[in-house]
């Protein structure tokens, strides 16, 4: 009890006299400069793995990688980061997508491409829930969802700028905009170190993490245990996050980001063979939907979910997701695909956000264990995501947005039963955990 009374004290009160706007205006930068070098990617990306004799499995693989070791090491920064506190961790992060896109930009063959992209994945994973875990430290129930919401923003305006920057700054070198990726996040990293106050006190710490830096494996052989012994306690946590007070939400997690996943990562494609659009079309039309999801993320998540909650908002995107899916299949014309997209992405845009704040309401137990479990089932999403979307894509080209029509449907309905699950868990195990006033 003591223990979480620090913890809700060290939310209204955070152990700093920075002022909130100074640590969300840096986490901002933070996360925005983290997807703006993902954002510089995706114009570049089919150039670059031609340039190296790639095709689409190449592609593929690039993007998997990425997805799936961040699936497998966010839930390990998470831990890591409710043990040593926050602002280690996201230095970590940030330091790491640092390495990686310079690694990227100095490539000369596939095989660094993939590695570059692998390692960006196991340590640029530590920066988003950790933001997230340090939002949900210092903010109230009450501003929670705009403080997601902001971060939400954050990823969106780094997402409406990188292809746009990317395809500007590569014009005379496909590399320069990796460089340049790499400098911002040496930026980031030198103001969450000067100025970025700790959000965790020391007491509210915990003193263990599982089998998480348990052992210093000294040999190949113990190296291999020690790594099979973290996958199959990675299985074991996730399968026992189902059954836990946020498992919908950590379903609805993957769900929402294997739909998403099933527009991004063959809209490209799309255009061009069903519109024969450019690469300056698309990277149009990626910006303008950037600027949308950002705007939205960042001035009505929190105004909206204060006004009619969390799961409404959840509900209404889901629907919105769903019909924008088949509305995209409809134009034929320029406006009509940047209208048709748009709207699909303005009902997207608060999911993310208000399934995240909710999960951070629910939790039980650390923030950043939470919020990188969610990390983990949007990371799983991503992976599984663009490998159906390729494979459904070669079979008919409106498969991808038929298919990810079907799982917001899906989503839609299930969230349509958790009302009395919702109920339940505000008189049970979550209900328990709140501090006595």
């Amino acid at each position: 009890m003591e223990h979480m009374e620090t913890t809700q004290s060290s939310r209204e009160q955070p152990s700093s006299g920075k002022s909130p706007r100074v640590r969300i205006a840096i986490l901002f930068f933070t996360l925005m400069v983290v997807m703006l070098g993902f954002g510089m990617i995706i114009p570049i990306l089919p150039f670059y793995v031609e340039a190296f004799g790639g095709g689409g499995k190449e592609m593929g693989a690039l993007m998997a990688v990425f997805a799936l070791m961040q699936f497998v090491f966010a839930p390990v920064w998470g831990q890591l980061s409710d043990r040593h506190g926050r602002k280690v961790i996201l230095m970590v992060g940030v330091l790491g997508n640092a390495i990686s896109m310079l690694l990227f930009g100095l490539s000369t063959s596939m095989w660094m491409l993939i590695g570059s992209r692998a390692l960006a994945g196991i340590l640029s994973s530590a920066t988003l829930p950790t933001a997230m875990a340090y939002i949900g430290d210092s903010t109230s129930e009450e501003d929670r969802g705009g403080g997601m919401g902001m971060m939400g923003a954050a990823m969106g305006v780094g997402m409406v700028l990188g292809p746009g920057l990317g395809g500007w700054l590569a014009s005379d070198s496909l590399s320069t905009p990796f460089f340049v990726a790499a400098g911002l996040s040496l930026v980031a990293l030198v103001l969450v170190m000067l100025v970025l106050p700790e959000s965790l006190p020391q007491e509210a710490r915990t003193q263990q993490v599982g089998g998480v830096g348990s052992s210093q494996p000294r040999n190949l052989g113990q190296v291999l245990l020690g790594l099979v012994r973290f996958g199959l306690d990675l299985l074991r946590d996730l399968w026992q996050a189902l059954f836990s007070p946020v498992g919908f939400l950590l379903v609805l997690s993957f769900l929402v980001s294997f739909g998403l996943t099933n527009f991004e990562s063959v809209f490209g494609l799309y255009a061009k063979d069903r519109y024969d659009y450019s690469p300056g079309q698309v990277g149009t039309i990626l910006t303008v939907i950037g600027l949308i999801s950002a705007l939205t993320q960042g001035l009505l998540t929190g105004p909206l979910t204060r006004r009619w909650g969390e799961l409404a908002i959840i509900r209404l995107s889901l629907l919105g997701s769903v019909v924008g899916f088949v509305l995209m299949l409809l134009p034929d014309t320029f406006a009509g695909v940047v209208l048709s997209v748009s709207f699909f992405i303005l009902s997207n845009a608060m999911i993310r956000p208000a399934v995240s704040s909710l999960i951070s309401k629910r939790a039980t137990g650390g923030q950043g264990v939470a919020m990188g479990l969610n990390n983990s089932f949007m990371s799983l999403g991503r992976v599984a995501g663009p490998m159906w979307a390729g494979a459904a894509y070669d079979l008919n080209l409106t498969y991808p947005y038929m298919s990810g029509a079907a799982v917001m449907l899906a989503g839609l309905v299930m969230s349509l039963f958790w009302q009395g699950q919702e109920s339940a868990a505000k008189e049970g195990p979550v209900g328990e955990a709140e501090p006595a006033s």
